[in-house]
């Protein structure tokens, strides 16, 4: 439940998932660490990488982070007498100041919440966040432009070392 401004630890922790979307359509500026919320079921089904976090969000609501649209599916051998919604809305777990400190980058500065990845963190599975503001679609082409010039530098030395 701590910042991460650089992640060098030694022993990464295993990703289930990411949001790759997020890097194209946000600058990131700082990332969390949050437990998560979830029933049993869930934690098969993401055990088992059955989650999708690409349209997800992370909104506040009475003072609490919440996490909308994250697509956890059951799996064939869920329980069939109870209801398992796949999309239902996820409890974020981070210390008091952290989520006031959220709230107000939020309310004052203009950014957002984003979920960027699924990972596990000593057996439990935790969600990194990060606080965000969109990117114009200037600054996108201006990303895939500077992408394509190093791609092509690089192919560039790689024949000439030949």
């Amino acid at each position: 439940m701590s910042k991460n401004k650089n992640n060098n630890s030694k022993n990464p922790s295993p990703i289930i998932t990411t949001n790759r979307q997020a890097n194209h359509d946000f600058f990131i500026d700082e990332q969390y660490q949050a437990g998560l919320v979830l029933s049993g079921w869930e934690v098969k089904s993401i055990r088992a990488g059955r989650v999708h976090l690409k349209e997800s969000y992370v909104t506040i609501k009475d003072g609490e982070l919440f996490i909308f649209g994250m697509h956890i599916t059951p799996l064939n051998c869920a329980s069939t007498h109870d209801y398992h919604d796949p999309i239902r809305t996820r409890k974020l777990l981070l210390q008091r100041r952290e989520i006031n400190r959220l709230i107000g980058k939020v309310e004052r500065a203009g950014f957002t919440l984003i979920p960027l990845n699924l990972h596990f963190c000593k057996g439990r599975i935790k969600a990194q966040i990060a606080l965000a503001k969109g990117k114009k679609l200037y600054d996108k082409r201006k990303d895939i432009a500077e992408r394509d010039w190093k791609r092509d530098n690089e192919r560039l030395i790689k024949s000439l070392t030949r």
